[in-house]
């Protein structure tokens, strides 16, 4: 009885941080989504004393947020893995304070802490989560997890469809008031934190550790070495490959998609309002792809994760498709026109691109939950530097791919997205053989 205990205690502290994150990425991805048009409307009014740029502020996050995961490791070491994620859902918090009152410097001082702030608190979390898994409730946790953190996708798209539908200038009493509930939703993910409870794993057996250190107690500067260890691991360096991939189409799906639907001349009327239509569905993808592969995990993942991130693959490489010849290839840069809108599907069809979004998000969800899952599965002991990695590879590909964007027609993007997908499915695929593999050797020799 006092292992169930143990376990029913690991998985209130699973849902607890899958909800903190769910009311603190509700508010940050909502002013995240908004931030363009409110400092667009903030320098308009502000006579030339606020200079802030969305663009810039993006920038600065996602280079900080890179260039941190490094120091990440050993602050989590130091601090364990509840408080850090409490000090960095303070740092977001903070963000979201600064657009109550633009000014310059707050905005850009906001953006380095955020970028700090995202690099501490995913690195603590993929180390809270495999502290409160074993091999066969990490799966189902990541999916909890998942899908917990994606219906702040959800509930912000919603709320930014109602709240700013329509809006060309976005005046000081409607920004106060938007970002005054965002800052209210981000305080109730800050104080979540703090209800959580710091586990240590009794199921070590259970796991396997790929080219871990060896070293049971660890300081700041052992952190980083096994950093640099694992980044030198062939698991890691496959692995890598299918990162980069999440972090291309992470830029694609939040960003470039919405912005091609908006260009898109087909739509219409409509194409201002498809956008939040359109990560409503991507959110839905999400959340259903996390609850089918957490809370059914058993079923799921009874032929292992190989399968998942398959499906997932062909799931994405149907969107691609489907967005190929339904979105014009110049939608990426601006207004399309009547003579560049040529599609194979003439006019665009509205519900192609609804069920694209639906895809991004599912096939999001696939490729996601199982690096969480193969991570914590792999490297229990290195999982702060092992998320570190995963971070700083997202990070990276997704700020390259962000820049990409604006200088690419959409038919090359998707060629990318392809190509790496392909490479990442098949990297993917060979490192979970290698590490079922391991897991049943070091099972049979224990038998």
């Amino acid at each position: 009885m006092a292992e169930e205990g143990v376990y029913d205690v690991r998985l209130v502290n699973i849902i607890l941080v899958g909800f903190a994150f769910m009311f603190l990425f509700t508010a940050f991805q909502t002013a995240g989504m908004s931030e363009t048009a409110v400092l667009k409307s903030a320098r308009e009014d502000s006579n030339g004393t606020f200079t802030g740029d969305g663009s810039i502020s993006l920038g600065v996050i996602y280079a900080v947020f890179a260039a941190a995961n490094w120091i990440a490791p050993p602050i989590v070491s130091v601090v364990g893995p509840k408080y850090t994620m409490f000090l960095g859902a303070i740092l977001y918090f903070l963000f979201i304070l600064s657009f109550l009152k633009p000014m310059t410097w707050a905005l850009y001082t906001g953006s380095v802490l955020v970028g700090l702030g995202a690099a501490i608190l995913w690195t603590a979390q993929g180390n809270f989560l495999t502290i409160n898994s074993d091999s066969n409730t990490v799966s189902r946790n990541s999916g909890i997890f998942w899908a917990l953190l994606q219906c702040s996708l959800l509930i912000g798209n919603i709320y930014s469809y109602y709240v700013l539908k329509g809006r060309e200038n976005i005046d000081s009493s409607e920004r106060f008031q938007l970002f005054a509930g965002l800052s209210g939703a981000a305080l109730v993910g800050v104080l979540l934190f703090l209800t959580l409870r710091n586990r240590r794993n009794t199921d070590a057996e259970n796991l396997i550790n790929l080219n871990s250190s060896g070293t049971q107690s660890e300081g700041p500067l052992s952190a980083v070495k096994r950093s640099f260890h694992l980044m030198k691991s062939r698991e890691m360096r496959l692995l890598s490959v299918a990162i980069a991939y999440t972090g291309v189409e992470l830029t694609f799906f939040s960003g470039v998609y919405g912005f091609c639907i908006s260009n898109n001349t087909h739509f219409g009327d409509d194409s201002k309002g498809l956008i939040g239509i359109s990560g409503i569905f991507i959110g839905v993808g999400e959340i259903l792809g996390g609850a089918m592969f957490g809370l059914f995990g058993k079923r799921t993942n009874k032929y292992g994760r190989d399968p998942i991130v398959v499906l997932g693959y062909v799931l994405h490489m149907v969107c691609f498709f489907l967005i190929f010849i339904n979105m014009p290839s110049d939608s990426t840069f601006n207004h399309t026109s009547s003579e560049s809108a040529a599609t194979y599907l003439s006019p665009s069809s509205k519900d192609v691109a609804i069920l694209c979004s639906f895809l991004l998000g599912f096939g999001d969800s696939s490729f996601n939950t199982q690096i969480y899952s193969i991570l914590g599965f792999m490297f229990p002991e290195d999982s702060s530097p092992a998320f570190a990695l995963f971070k700083f590879v997202q990070s990276v590909t997704a700020a390259v791919s962000f820049y990409y964007s604006t200088h690419l027609l959409l038919h090359w993007q998707l060629l990318i997205l392809v190509i790496l997908g392909t490479l990442g499915t098949w990297c993917f695929c060979l490192i979970e053989w290698s590490a079922t593999k391991a897991f049943r050797a070091g099972y049979q020799s224990i038998g």
